[in-house]
C-alpha cells in the first residue's frame, strides 16, 4: 500500500476544556482537510476549581494538546507545524520538537524516514512563566498493569503515602491490579478520533508514538483536577538503552521513558507551569532485574498483573490469557522473575514454561543480545537479560530448560562479565529526582 501525501502544514486548532465535567476536545487539521479531534474525559472535578488551579489545568492542557498531536502528525508528516493555539513559547516548542523527532524515532526507523530537520514548529507565545496553585498533598500513581508500576504501589503504602492510583483507559490487568491493591483508584476516558484509523487504513504512516510522555501529561492534568500534588511514574534506568543506531541516530523504544525526557519534561514544569506540582520516577536508578526482585517479594499481583502488550490494543478483541507466552515482553519478564521466585509460582503465574519452549530460543537469543537487536518493546537491556540467563544456568531447576541449554553455551565466554553486569543490575545508581523522604523505600 502506499502511502498517502505528505501534508504541507499540520495546525494545531483551539483546544477546549470543559470546567464542570472534564470534557476535553483537543483538534488538529492537516492544511484544509476536516479537523481530527481527540476526546479525553477527567470527569467532573470533585469540587469546583479555584482560578488558580483552573490557571493550572489549562496551562498543562496547552502540553497535553502538543503531545498528543504526536498520533496524528506521523500520519502525513508535514513539515511545518503551527502550535499558536497551544499557547506555549518559544522554548516550550522546542521541547516539544524534541519529544517528536526522539519519540517518533522508532516509526521513522521502521518506515526508512528521517525526520532530523524536517519538522519546523511555529506559533510561539511570549515567554511563560509558573503559575502558583494549592494542590492538596497526595501522589497520583499512573497503573499499567505490569510488575514496575505495582513496585511503586507498594513501596509508597509502606510509607503510609496518601495515593490514588490511575489508569487511561484501564483494560484486564490494570482494572485488577488495581483491584487487588485494596486502594482509591481514578481513571481517564482518551478517545482517539476514529478518523485517524481511517486514514491508517488508506495508507497513512503509522508506527510507535512516545505513549509515556502522553500518558504523563494527562496523568499530570487529572492531578490538578482531582486533587494531587505529584506524579509517582515508575520508568526504570534500563529504559534509557537505545534498541539501535542508524545512521549516527539512537532509536530507543522507550525514550519517552528515559531519564533524558523525564528530565526534560520536569524542566519545562519547573520553568513554565508550576512548583507545586512534581512529576518524577520512584525507580530510576533501579535496572529491570533489581525492579523483578522486589516485585518477587510481593504475592499480591501473582493472579492479576500481566505485562504482554497484547492485553493492551487499541482495536480488536482482548486476549483470552494474561500471557502470550509468545511475545518480548513475556519472554523478558519470565526471565527477568525467574531467579528470584520459586519455580512452581512463576510457572503457575504463567501457566506454563516460556524457558522450556524450543520455539522460543529465537526470541531469547534476541533479548540476550546474540542476534539482531533489542525487541522493539519494553524490556530491558541485552547484558541484564544475558545476566538473568547466566544465573538460571547455575541453578539445576532451570539448567536444563531448553532455552537455557541452547544460549548458556553460547553466552559462556563472557561469563565474568555477565557477572558483573549482573551485580551492576542489582546496586541502584545513575541519575533521579526522587525527593530525599522518599529515596530510602527501594531496598529490597
Amino acid at each position: 500500500m502506499t502511502a498517502l501525501p505528505r501534508a504541507k502544514c499540520f495546525t494545531f486548532l483551539p483546544p477546549r476544556l470543559d470546567a464542570a465535567t472534564g470534557a476535553i476536545a483537543l483538534p488538529y487539521r492537516f492544511d484544509d482537510d476536516a479537523p481530527l479531534v481527540e476526546r479525553i474525559d477527567l470527569g467532573p472535578p470533585p469540587a469546583a476549581l479555584d482560578p488558580p488551579r483552573l490557571a493550572l489545568a489549562e496551562r498543562l492542557l496547552a502540553y497535553l494538546h502538543a503531545a498528543a498531536g504526536v498520533s496524528y502528525y506521523k500520519a502525513k508528516l508535514a513539515p511545518v507545524l503551527d502550535l499558536g493555539a497551544t499557547g506555549l513559547d518559544a522554548t516550550g516548542l522546542a521541547f516539544v520538537a524534541r519529544l517528536y523527532l526522539h519519540g517518533l524515532g522508532e516509526f521513522a526507523h521502521q518506515n526508512g524516514l528521517d525526520l532530523r530537520g524536517h519538522m519546523r514548529l511555529v506559533g510561539a507565545a511570549p515567554e511563560l512563566t509558573p503559575l502558583a496553585a494549592d494542590l492538596p498533598r497526595r501522589s497520583l500513581v499512573p497503573v499499567g498493569g505490569g510488575k514496575d508500576s505495582l513496585v511503586t504501589v507498594e513501596a509508597l503504602r509502606r510509607m503510609g503515602d496518601p495515593m490514588v492510583l490511575f489508569a487511561v483507559n484501564p483494560k484486564g490487568p490494570i482494572t485488577a491490579t488495581m483491584q487487588a491493591s485494596g486502594l482509591a483508584a481514578l481513571s481517564v476516558r482518551r478517545r482517539l478520533d476514529p478518523a485517524l484509523f481511517e486514514l491508517n487504513a488508506q495508507g497513512a504512516w503509522n508506527g510507535h508514538v512516545p505513549i509515556t510522555a502522553i500518558v504523563s501529561l494527562i496523568a499530570l492534568l487529572a492531578a490538578v483536577w482531582h486533587g494531587a500534588d505529584r506524579v509517582v511514574m515508575s520508568n526504570e534506568r534500563s529504559a534509557d538503552a537505545a534498541n539501535l543506531v542508524a545512521d549516527g541516530f539512537a532509536v530507543n523504544h522507550q525514550w519517552s521513558k528515559s531519564w533524558t525526557f523525564e528530565a526534560d519534561l520536569r524542566a519545562e514544569l519547573a520553568r513554565a507551569v508550576s512548583p507545586a506540582l512534581d512529576w518524577f520516577s520512584l525507580l530510576r536508578p533501579l535496572s529491570e532485574l533489581a525492579i523483578a526482585r522486589l516485585f518477587a517479594a510481593e504475592t499480591r499481583y501473582d493472579a492479576s498483573f500481566s505485562s504482554c502488550n497484547r492485553n493492551f490494543h487499541l482495536q480488536g478483541a482482548g486476549p483470552v490469557a494474561r500471557w502470550c507466552r509468545d511475545c518480548p515482553k513475556c519472554r523478558f519478564v519470565f526471565l527477568a522473575l525467574a531467579p528470584f521466585m520459586a519455580q512452581e509460582r512463576l510457572l503457575a503465574i504463567f501457566a506454563g514454561d516460556v524457558l522450556d519452549d524450543p520455539m522460543q530460543i529465537q526470541g531469547f537469543a534476541e533479548l540476550v543480545g546474540l542476534e539482531g537487536h533489542k525487541p522493539f518493546e519494553c524490556v530491558g537491556e541485552t547484558g541484564e537479560a544475558a545476566a538473568a540467563l547466566m544465573q538460571l544456568a547455575a541453578r539445576p531447576e532451570w539448567a536444563e530448560r531448553a532455552v537455557v541449554r541452547a544460549l548458556a553455551p553460547r553466552l559462556a565466554e563472557h561469563e565474568q562479565a555477565l557477572a558483573v553486569v549482573w551485580d551492576e543490575a542489582m546496586t541502584p545508581e545513575g541519575p533521579h529526582a526522587i525527593p530525599p523522604a522518599l529515596r530510602g523505600l527501594l531496598r529490597p
